[in-house]
């Protein structure tokens, strides 16, 4: 039996390293589900297009957003592409329980000690359906680390990191860690190194357990038809 293609999609950076990275999640899906065929393609400021990449994928791909909340590209974007191609879309990477093992260890990776509280940083979106997405994942973070975890974001909305590493610094009294809830490194990833935190983690892409939410979002919207 054949599967639909897996057309994971994501938002595109100037920054080479930033498709290098998608890419490479590309690879650890592929890995991990070989009967998968496995396309990328980005939204912008790198090739190829979504609209020509879903010519490639064929009849009833399935898109799975490489974005660690809802909003906009996925509602209007991703979605109208879509429609015009017949394809399905997933749900975004995020929220979700497997996230958690790629922030704690990129938390661990950076020497954050155990008991610092955490700015969870995101992108930003002027959708208050992305920000209620990404402050669940805190909720989520916060459960997960026993700390005061405040989620904020580099556009669009508030807090800024900034901002919520003074709040939680002035709270607690501690010294705070910024985790960085982005896919790439990019413009905002070098935002974050002026946001006054003690610590900043790398973005989360390249970790395995992204590859292991990607494949669940496939899975779940094949299902869902």
């Amino acid at each position: 039996m054949s599967h639909p293609a897996l057309l994971a999609v994501a938002h595109g950076s100037r920054n080479p390293a930033a498709a290098d990275v998608i890419r490479k999640l590309a690879r650890q899906v592929g890995r991990l589900a070989p009967m998968l065929d496995v396309h990328v393609a980005f939204l912008g400021h790198a090739e190829p297009s979504l609209p020509e990449e879903l010519t490639a994928a064929g009849s009833g791909a399935v898109i799975v957003p490489l974005l660690l909340s809802s909003g906009y590209h996925v509602s209007t974007d991703i979605a109208d592409a879509a429609s015009s191609a017949g394809a399905r879309v997933a749900a975004p990477l995020g929220p979700d329980q497997l996230l958690l093992t790629a922030l704690t260890a990129r938390l661990t990776e950076a020497g954050v000690p155990v008991d610092t509280p955490v700015v969870l940083a995101a992108a930003g979106s002027s959708d208050p359906a992305a920000a209620a997405d990404v402050e669940k994942q805190a909720v989520l973070l916060a459960g997960q680390l026993n700390v005061p975890v405040l989620a904020a974001y580099l556009s669009a909305a508030r807090p800024t990191v900034a901002d919520a590493v003074a709040r939680l610094r002035e709270q607690t009294g501690k010294p705070v860690a910024v985790a960085s809830y982005l896919l790439a490194p990019g413009h905002f990833s070098e935002q974050l190194a002026e946001c006054g935190a003690d610590w900043v983690t790398d973005p989360l892409g390249g970790h395995p357990a992204l590859a292991g939410v990607v494949i669940d979002r496939y899975r779940t919207a094949t299902k869902a038809r």
